[in-house]
């Protein structure tokens, strides 16, 4: 039986001036659905909200609703009120009587969240004021919850939270983010908006990529079709047969209109499947291995109420050139305070940190310092004046190179100032790309940026052959470009793993199993003094073991992963056959040779360690 109908769109159109956003649009939204919406920046997206809350007037077609049903949408932006407490804030819009009944979750969600509903909303931080948003939303629970990018500036312990609330959310969601594994975990169908057409997959996120291949696919095939019927009407219309020309008129301009029309579409066609042209970033600096060392270091602050916050203590680290590090942790527990020793703005208190004399960094800041918003797109690239930027020592085009980077060339005079979250992070990617330094710093790049441009980023890094770290939220970035994680657990409390994530989380669960399985120890008695001699210390410790252990088995599946892409590159018709696939096995067949080397590498180490241990 299909679930109850709570809201409906028909044939609608909507536009802003001579742009034409949507036209014909229609979609239904039924009772428990936990849809994902996508589409590359300007698609829509924002304006498919405000057709769902009411917000934005259809120029044409139906819009229809469940009566009493309620829609609340966590928006982006979130703009403080002068004296509001977080408490009120979350209650603003609910009544009094209502407010009683949902009290009880305001403590359980703001704990999870980490808000204190006490504070000031003027003095949050934007992470935090984002958290305050999601409470709001959670705690109306409404019939049907919007929320736009809801993971941005959340740490990994709240995003896993909020996936599993939501997973669990009694009403309807719809959801826009650019973390593909959040949209996996939460949806059970798609919207995509795909050059004005809305299309629905019936699956969650985590077969879109499959199923959209397959629709670009027919579509390609389609086009491949009309482009052989049109040259057929071509061919005949130069043919030119004078005696028939009169009765042929309407034949010719259906031609025409049949060639103008294939020409848009294949255009079309062309804009959604090309992709953000990053270019070749290389490492130029082949001298010295080691970037940076950190000798003892301690760090610690002050908090508003006077306590010491020890964020680094007795802290010993060194960084190799061509080291990928993720740095992972809460919100204020060092992750930028490491970056700031690292990059020579902060001192240690005790120990000190040693970089090499001629390292130099790019640094992509997630609150986008480096962008002037009074300045031209043109001058940010250009700031020496001219048309051109020099990107990897060759002369481009400023509005070729911005091109590459979905920019309209048109826009090339437009103040900073004047574009989106995501139009800005790419600005900021190519003034980084255009020359990077020797080091590569990225603090939460994934922020508002669309999916092409992440697998473009992600590419460029993967094949990025310098030193890389990276701040960031999102996983399957991080399993994707990292090959080692560096975890700020708070109170100084720093670990580092291998791999990238998904190896930390398991590295993780494999250190808290022996908790909850170890048995109570045995009393000794005197047999077992005189039969067994004393047992010696600890060689390697549990954990160390237990990575040695699983070392064999990971490396088996690396192995075997590898003879499958070996046997697949081996076709000699596979790249004509299905050009995509091949490179993408390509890419990944590098990514897990690297994986592989990393590996076999950490299992000679660690059987050196347990060898002399044992000597």
């Amino acid at each position: 039986m299909a679930a109850p109908l709570l809201l409906s769109v028909k044939d609608a159109a909507i536009a802003y001036g001579k742009k034409v956003i949507f036209d014909g649009l229609s979609f239904n939204i039924h009772q428990g659905a936990k849809i994902s919406i996508v589409g590359s920046n300007g698609a829509g997206k924002t304006t498919l909200m405000d057709i769902i809350t009411g917000k934005k007037d259809l120029d044409a077609g139906e819009r229809w609703q469940e009566q009493s049903i309620t829609i609340g949408y966590l928006h982006q932006d979130i703009i403080p009120k002068e004296g509001q407490t977080v408490f009120e804030y979350i209650f603003e819009e609910i009544d009094e009587e209502e407010a009683m009944l949902h009290s009880y979750k305001v403590d359980t969600i703001a704990e999870a969240l980490h808000l204190d509903v006490k504070t000031l909303m003027t003095t949050l931080s934007g992470g935090q004021l984002r958290r305050a948003g999601i409470a709001r939303a959670l705690v109306e629970e409404p019939d049907i919850l919007l929320l736009d990018e809801p993971t941005n500036h959340l740490d990994l312990e709240v995003i896993e939270w909020l996936e599993n609330y939501l997973k669990n959310y009694r009403g309807t969601i719809l959801c826009i983010s650019h973390d593909r594994t959040f949209l996996s975990n939460i949806s059970n169908k798609v919207f995509w908006l795909d050059r004005g057409r809305l299309r629905v997959s019936p699956k969650g996120f985590a077969d879109f990529e499959e199923w959209s291949s397959m629709l670009l696919e027919q579509e390609e095939r389609e086009l491949k079709n009309r482009k052989a019927i049109v040259a057929q009407e071509v061919e005949w219309a130069n043919r030119g047969v004078k005696a028939r020309r009169k009765r042929n008129v309407r034949r010719v301009e259906q031609m025409r209109e049949m060639k103008a029309k294939l020409e848009a579409d294949q255009s079309a066609f062309r804009r959604v499947t090309s992709k953000v042209a990053l270019p070749e970033v290389k490492d130029n600096d082949k001298s010295s291995k080691i970037v940076c060392e950190f000798f003892n270091v301690h760090k610690s602050f002050k908090d508003d109420e006077g306590r010491e916050k020890r964020i680094l203590e007795k802290f010993n680290m060194r960084i190799i050139r061509g080291d990928r590090i993720g740095l992972l942790g809460k919100n204020g527990s060092g992750k930028t305070t490491f970056l700031k020793m690292l990059l020579g703005e902060l001192e240690p208190d005790q120990g000190r940190v040693k970089r090499r004399k001629e390292l130099e960094f790019s640094y992509f800041d997630q609150k986008r310092s480096d962008l002037d918003p009074e300045k031209s797109l043109h001058k940010t690239l250009c700031p020496g004046g001219g048309d051109y930027v020099d990107v990897m020592g060759k002369q481009r085009h400023v509005c070729a190179y911005l091109k590459d980077f979905l920019f309209d060339p048109g826009d090339v005079y437009q103040q900073v100032k004047t574009l989106s979250g995501g139009q800005k992070n790419r600005l900021m990617l190519a003034k980084i790309l255009a020359n990077p330094k020797t080091c590569l710093i990225l603090d939460e790049p994934t922020n508002d940026l669309d999916m092409d441009t992440l697998d473009m980023l992600e590419e460029v890094l993967i094949n990025y052959k310098g030193t890389l770290i990276v701040v960031s939220h999102d996983r399957d970035f991080l399993d994707q470009t990292v090959s080692k994680v560096l975890a700020f657990e708070g109170d100084a409390n720093v670990q580092g793993y291998i791999g990238g994530y998904s190896d930390y989380i398991a590295a993780k669960k494999a250190q808290e199993a022996p908790k909850k399985t170890e048995a109570a120890p045995r009393k000794k008695t005197e047999a077992n003094e005189t039969e067994k001699p004393k047992e010696p210390a600890k060689k390697l410790s549990y954990k160390l073991h237990r990575e040695l252990q699983q070392l064999p088995d990971k490396i088996e599946k690396l192995e075997a992963d590898i003879a499958q892409m070996n046997e697949q590159l081996s076709d000699g018709e596979f790249y004509s056959r299905d050009p995509d696939s091949f490179h993408q096995v390509t890419q990944r067949h590098g990514r897990v040779t690297e994986r592989l080397r990393q590996a076999e590498e950490r299992w000679l180490e660690l059987e050196e360690m347990r060898l002399k241990a044992e000597a």
